[in-house]
């Protein structure tokens, strides 16, 4: 069933190739994991609608200046308890659809997938936990999109792969090599440094983190609308409202697997 919304967003994703944004991207639109996935050519797209705003950012505690501490970062809405519970009650929920843009990070299309940086209004750079080398990269690909897309880009850094850090426990098993090469506390501090506004750990495979991960970008795109630093109206900005085709009107989009007929462009 179609399901309206109130705003529409381009997010791109970029890094390293394997690092896993193809899979991250497969996983928020369908729901499972690709285990093999053909190198991406050019850009890849997706789709996914999400709430923002309260009541959905006080019970996922998401970019929520009040309270820190109250609650888990991975509590979900059905788990909202006292005075978060009340207020989401009073709230009507708003939605935004994510238009996705997943870039190729190899260097042979960067000159292709560079010119899809433009009007993005979020982006999500990717890095493998197991590989450093595609960690060394993210501040150059941070200066590419900075270069390319608006000042006020909503930048989360996202570490992949963290099923196969020592920490896991999506399966359980404590006899797993530990193939992390990248801290937490060094992505930390290096977003600190780039202000990047968030850095978060997924795990493609299990799931782990990935809704999350978007749904930190989104958020912080959703404050930037209300606190109007979009245009709604201007293409550029890459944000519209419901003018401008959004979902108000009577208008919706399926959850279903994003169109095939446009999964691949090389430009």
């Amino acid at each position: 069933m179609a399901q309206p919304y109130d705003f529409i967003s381009k997010i791109v994703s970029l890094g390293d190739s394997g690092s896993g944004k193809s899979s991250l991207t497969i996983r928020l639109c369908e729901g499972r994991f690709v285990s093999h996935h053909d190198v991406t050519i050019g850009v890849e797209f997706g789709s996914r609608i999400v709430p923002v705003g309260p009541p959905a950012s006080l019970q996922y505690n998401i970019n929520n200046p009040t309270s820190a501490s109250d609650a888990p970062t991975n509590q979900t809405p059905s788990a909202a308890k006292g005075s978060k519970g009340k207020v989401a009650k009073e709230l009507e929920q708003k939605h935004m659809k994510l238009s996705l843009w997943d870039t190729a990070g190899q260097e042979t299309y960067k000159s292709i997938t560079r010119s899809y940086f433009r009007g993005a209004s979020g982006a999500l750079l990717v890095f493998d936990i197991t590989r450093r080398s595609t960690f060394s990269s993210v501040t150059a690909w941070l200066n590419d999109l900075r270069q390319i897309a608006e000042d006020d880009i909503v930048v989360v850094l996202v570490g992949n792969k963290s099923d196969l850090a020592e920490a896991s426990t999506v399966y359980g098993d404590d006899t797993a090599p530990n193939r992390r090469q990248v801290t937490r506390q060094e992505a930390e501090q290096w977003c600190k440094e780039n202000k990047c506004v968030q850095y978060v750990e997924t795990s493609a495979k299990s799931g782990e983190g990935v809704e999350r991960a978007f749904l930190e970008v989104a958020e912080r795109i959703y404050q930037n609308i209300e606190a109007g630093k979009y245009d709604l109206n201007d293409r550029r900005s890459g944000v519209k409202g419901p003018g401008a085709g959004g979902g108000n009107g009577g208008r919706g989009v399926s959850l279903a697997k994003p169109d095939k007929s446009a999964a691949k462009s090389s430009g």
